[in-house]
């Protein structure tokens, strides 16, 4: 089948404010998808997984194309 992702799409409850700010925190080059992926890798303790990187404490950055990956 072409254009078949790799992994499935999976769902989860969260607050439109709260995914709002999570995408406007992410780096330029990242997107939600892959932050959540390094958390549920270190999450479950996976050889090499590594907290993902928090960002600074002053504030969100000022991204205007927030991915929804």
């Amino acid at each position: 089948m072409p254009n078949q992702p790799k992994t499935p799409v999976s769902r989860f409850r969260i607050a439109a404010e709260e995914w709002r700010a999570f995408g406007e925190a992410l780096p330029d080059d990242t997107d939600r998808s892959a932050i959540l992926r390094e958390f549920v890798a270190w999450y479950l303790r996976r050889p090499g997984a590594k907290l993902p990187t928090r960002p600074s404490t002053s504030g969100t950055s000022s991204r205007s194309d927030v991915r929804d990956s």
